[in-house]
């Protein structure tokens, strides 16, 4: 059971919660106020993700805009004061990220959007899902991957 404590301060404590279990070992978690002001700190994680896993300078440049652009989209979703879920994988020649907010809204971002149109134009794969949180909401996630462009060594398939 969650137990939610109020200050003073208008702080909300969370106690007797355990994040959920990371699939991989290489999983990377954040978790932050669903707030445009945070973007810059995903970007940052981002390209430091893809930098480690040795992707090019322009994969890089674009899943900084991919997941500045699904954060974005997700943020103007989510319910305010509410919190913005930020998972990173990195598993073989692809790094895999999936954003989640909790919504008022029970419908998926428009793929009809200039946002989407980004999103599909900088990745190898996009896709939006919505459900029902059981509660008062809808958890909405956003799942963008990226694979790292294979590099030919001169001389190594002869």
């Amino acid at each position: 059971m969650v137990r939610r404590q109020y200050s003073d301060y208008g702080e909300v404590k969370v106690t007797g919660w355990e994040p959920p279990p990371l699939h991989a070992h290489n999983d990377i978690e954040l978790w932050l106020g669903a707030d445009l002001v945070h973007l810059p700190i995903v970007r940052s994680v981002v390209a430091t993700i893809a930098t480690r896993a040795d992707f090019d300078l322009d994969a890089i440049a674009d899943l900084r805009l991919a997941v500045d652009e699904a954060c974005s989209t997700l943020i103007t979703r989510a319910i305010p004061g509410t919190t913005m879920r930020c998972r990173f994988t990195v598993s073989g020649d692809e790094l895999r990220f999936i954003g989640t907010v909790k919504s008022a809204t029970d419908s998926t971002p428009s793929t009809k959007s200039f946002g989407w149109r980004v999103l599909t134009t900088l990745t190898d794969a996009v896709d939006a899902r919505v459900a029902a949180d059981g509660h008062d909401g809808h958890k909405v996630d956003i799942e963008i991957a990226k694979r790292r462009a294979a590099v030919d060594v001169p001389g190594a398939g002869a």
